[in-house]
């Protein structure tokens, strides 16, 4: 397997300090409108490019906000990234302290839930704001390594005046995303900050590395919590004379009989027993499990939704909403499928492989990846998207909840298709009409 190379803050060969120099020179550059001596990295030259937009002061940054102590004990505790905590702390706080550098771990929105490492080094981050239950993303504390990392969806280094806002230059940090590794949801973040003085390459690699055993212990614990609910529906699923399929809380298979099973269902946001239409089985029914649902497909003929929302409007936690009569379904979506279905949604009179790898990729050669990819969302979408070409059924009517600012649609993504659609303006909102059009 390869691994696409760690975008460092320190190009090889570079004297650190020499270096801060010329990114202070650069700052200064941009800042006041005159020719800059080099250019930035384009990861912070487009998180820069959001901050002016934001409208954040270089000089004078707000201060972070801060939850309230009931607030943070209630985002720890519904926080995935608890279960593995300890498997972050054995790994990095004692590197972390040795070098005299703090750990932080946060939410997908970059509050700081947990704090640990150097005691100087979280002195310095009293002083700036880096404390348990401060809001770090890009909105409240401009360019640095927790919010941009969040917004790209992949790791990133920050060093010294690559900061936006200048009592952050004093700083070097990296900063690497967790995903959920069951579907790919942005669940928070790992990071490493300390003085401008510490900087190394290899300090992005090992936080990288951390998300990435974090990210394998929680699928150890999903499969762990699926083999559970395995044995407990044995005895049950042994009994069934027709298709049935046993699932957790969030949907995800634990056991099939009769039907060949599919990864995942996705079930209503509130449901009971009784009747419901899934998008990958149809009409069903509803039956609760100690932990999850017996789901039974129907085989009469089933009633199509009649909405699909694409929720964009949230940078980093893009999201499709299926709405029919029985109910109402919402599924996260990884920074890939957000990215097919939107140029999907734009085009509803389809797109075939080779131009959805040219939209995504650049170039037609992608077509076997685009393939799989759109394989995997008609897996957990049935009945919604067609093939040859790919399309969203005609029966449905589709939505796009944009952000309020068309560059920051997807900011993460470099599919050029996407990156069109940031540019486009307004010319294609407002539309509604069912099979052949989008809304906002």
């Amino acid at each position: 397997m390869s691994f696409p190379p760690l975008d460092t803050a320190l190009p090889a060969g570079v004297d650190a300090r020499e270096h801060a120099n010329l990114l202070r020179q650069v700052h200064e550059a941009a800042l006041n409108g005159h020719p800059a001596p080099a250019s930035l990295r384009p990861v912070i030259e487009d998180s820069w490019m959001r901050m002016r937009r934001f409208g954040i002061d270089p000089d004078s940054g707000p201060p972070p906000r801060v939850a309230l102590p009931d607030e943070l004990h209630r985002t720890r505790t519904a926080s995935p990234i608890a279960e593995v905590l300890p498997l972050i702390r054995r790994s990095l706080v004692s590197v972390a302290d040795e070098a005299e550098h703090i750990m932080l771990v946060t939410d997908a929105s970059g509050q700081i839930l947990w704090r640990d490492g150097s005691h100087r080094v979280r002195t310095v981050g009293d002083r700036v704001g880096l404390i348990e239950g401060a809001y770090w993303n890009e909105g409240n504390t401009g360019t640095n390594a927790i919010g941009t990392a969040l917004v790209v969806g992949r790791p990133v280094q920050v060093y010294s005046a690559e900061h936006f806002v200048r009592n952050l230059h004093t700083l070097t940090c990296a900063c690497a995303p967790i995903h959920d590794p069951r579907d790919g949801r942005l669940l928070g973040a790992i990071d490493v900050t300390g003085p401008v003085s510490t900087i190394h390459p290899s300090t992005l690699a090992l936080v990288t590395t951390v998300a990435q055993l974090a990210e394998a212990h929680l699928q150890s614990i999903h499969h762990g919590h699926l083999e559970r609910l395995r044995a407990v529906a044995a005895p049950l699923l042994a009994r069934m004379g027709g298709p049935a399929l046993v699932v957790d809380e969030a949907g995800w298979t634990a056991a099939a009989v009769h039907m060949d099973p599919v990864r995942r269902v996705l079930l209503p946001t509130q449901r009971e027993n009784g009747t419901a239409w899934l998008p990958a089985l149809g009409e069903c029914t509803l039956e609760p499990l100690p932990g999850g649902w017996l789901v039974r497909p129907r085989s009469e003929e089933s009633v199509t939704p009649t909405t699909v929302t694409l929720e964009l409007s949230r940078p980093t936690s893009p999201a499709v909403t299926v709405a029919g009569p029985s109910g109402e379904w919402t599924h996260r979506l990884t920074p890939r499928h957000a990215e097919l279905l939107l140029i999907l949604a734009v085009h509803r009179e389809g797109r075939t492989a080779a131009q959805l790898s040219e939209d995504v990729f650049g170039a037609a050669g992608n077509v076997v990846t685009v393939r799989a990819e759109l394989s995997r969302l008609r897996r957990h979408l049935g009945g919604i998207l067609e093939s040859r070409p790919y399309r969203f059924s005609e029966e449905v009517q589709v939505r796009v909840g944009w952000p309020s600012d068309r560059a920051d649609l997807l900011p993460g993504s470099l599919a050029p298709g996407v990156r069109a659609l940031r540019t486009a303006g307004q010319e294609r909102s407002g539309v509604v009409a069912t099979g052949g059009g989008i809304a906002t």
